[in-house]
């Protein structure tokens, strides 16, 4: 085991999740560094920063999730995964992730999951068009962009 629950924790969306802390130096990991926020044992692998990773999201291999992204659902996160997120968006410079799922593009925005169509939908109806609004739109038609999900999703992730 390269990690250990720290004792801190903290509530997102109405689930707890813990921190990580490295027990020993491996890559560009140090001992004693703080890793990101993890749910449970299961969703533990390379997190850091204030990542998120929760429900029964998977992250393995050589797969790393960083800086603000959250992973949740049933997401698999693995190789080169299509992951895609922006940080610093909408009215609580919050981050906004998105990522290939077996349906599609799955979004996470706050407490928000769901489809990128889904999220579209809540940004129309909560912002219209207004700066907020419109900077929501450019971020999914530039995570459509990115996104391939002409690709099968078993064959995603190992580009």
């Amino acid at each position: 085991m390269k990690y250990k629950f720290n004792g801190e924790t903290k509530v997102c969306c109405g689930i707890t999740l813990k921190r990580i802390e490295a027990l020993e130096s491996f890559g560009n990991v140090s001992k004693g560094d703080k890793g990101g926020w993890i749910e449970k044992e299961e969703n533990l692998a390379q997190v850091s920063g204030n990542a998120q990773v929760y429900g029964d999201a998977q992250v393995y291999g050589d797969a790393w999730v960083s800086g603000d992204a959250w992973v949740s659902g049933n997401a698999w996160v693995s190789g080169n995964a299509q992951l895609i997120w922006f940080s610093k968006v909408g009215s609580e410079n919050g981050t906004l992730t998105a990522y290939r799922s077996k349906s599609g593009i799955t979004v996470t925005r706050g407490c928000f999951i769901g489809s990128d169509d889904q999220f579209l939908l809540a940004v129309d109806k909560t912002h219209g068009s207004s700066k907020i609004g419109n900077e929501y739109r450019l971020l999914i038609e530039v995570t459509r962009l990115r996104i391939d999900l002409s690709i099968p999703i078993d064959e995603a992730s190992n580009d």
